[in-house]
C-alpha cells in the first residue's frame, strides 16, 4: 500500500514506517503532521478521485529538523576572466509515516460510477 502525497510544491511517494526529507515546515520534532493524498493504492485499486481524497490524509510524525547537503552554483562566462562560486544548504524537515488512509469499498465504487 502507498499514497503519493503533496507538500513544498513537491510530491512524494511513501508508505507506512517510511522516513524522508521534505522542505522545512513549521513544527517540533515529535509533533505530528497531515499531509494531503493525491493518489492511494492498497495493491487492488487505486483511489484519484480528489472529492473522496480531499477526506483522506497521511499521518506523519517530524523526526528532525536539519539541512540538507550543500548545493553549488557556479557562474563562468568564458574570455571574460569571470567566474563566481556561492552555495547553500536547505534547511530540511524528516519525516516518518506513522498512518495511511484506507481505501473503503464505498469509496472505491463512487469513485468506478463517476468514471462511468
Amino acid at each position: 500500500m502507498y499514497a503519493i502525497i503533496s507538500t513544498g510544491g513537491k510530491q512524494y511517494k511513501v508508505a507506512k514506517g517510511d522516513v524522508f526529507d521534505v522542505e522545512k515546515l513549521d513544527a517540533q520534532p515529535g509533533d505530528e503532521v497531515k499531509l494531503d493524498v493525491l493518489l492511494l493504492n492498497d495493491g487492488k485499486q487505486v483511489l484519484v478521485d480528489a472529492a473522496t481524497l480531499a477526506k483522506k490524509k497521511v499521518t506523519c510524525k517530524v523526526v528532525d529538523q536539519h539541512k540538507g547537503d550543500k548545493q553549488l552554483v557556479f557562474k563562468f562566462q568564458k574570455r571574460k576572466r569571470y567566474s563566481r562560486k556561492k552555495g547553500h544548504r536547505q534547511n530540511l524537515t524528516k519525516l516518518e509515516v506513522t498512518g495511511m488512509p484506507r481505501i473503503t469499498s464505498a469509496a472505491a465504487k463512487t469513485a468506478s460510477t463517476d468514471a462511468e
